[in-house]
């Protein structure tokens, strides 16, 4: 069952899928008609899972569950890791690869792989303030706290 974003409480589970491109406009009003779909019949155990979602820089697709209500379970993680394959196949995209960075350059969003975003840490192109997309937090709290920060803050500060 999808809810609002902001309705969900900050101990919410939450999944951060980046893509390796910027989706376009017309892409990502398709993948929102998408997500939005799925959530509708998203269920763990026959039970409808309270969720929503939110898309930000044409780039990151949020997914998010109160498990107050009913907790995510296996089957139901299993499912939404295969529409977000789907998504990846349909927009020749990759969502799950844990091992690329996204931070950002000025206004730009850029998409590195660690071994290139270390070599760049290594000749001072990016730097401990350099903002980066910590997206290994689990709740909505953290995300409002500490998914935007400075690199330093956040276990990318390994590479300074």
């Amino acid at each position: 069952m999808y809810i609002p974003f902001e309705n969900l409480p900050e101990e919410s589970k939450i999944w951060i899928y980046q893509s390796n491109r910027k989706f376009s406009d017309v892409e990502f009003s398709e993948i929102e008609n998408e997500v939005k779909s799925f959530l509708e019949g998203w269920e763990a155990h026959s039970v409808s899972l309270e969720s929503s979602y939110q898309l930000k820089y044409n780039r990151f697709i949020i997914l998010a569950v109160n498990q107050e209500v009913q907790a995510a379970t296996g089957c139901s993680i299993d499912n939404s890791v295969q529409f977000i394959q789907k998504l990846e196949q349909k927009y020749g995209v990759d969502l799950l690869d844990k091992m690329n960075v996204t931070f950002k350059n000025g206004e730009h969003i850029a998409h590195k792989t660690l071994i290139d975003f270390k070599k760049m840490a290594k000749e001072k192109a990016v730097t401990e303030n350099t903002i980066v997309f910590n997206n290994l937090v689990n709740t909505i709290q953290e995300y409002n706290e500490s998914w935007e920060v400075p690199a330093m803050d956040s276990w990318h500060s390994r590479f300074f």
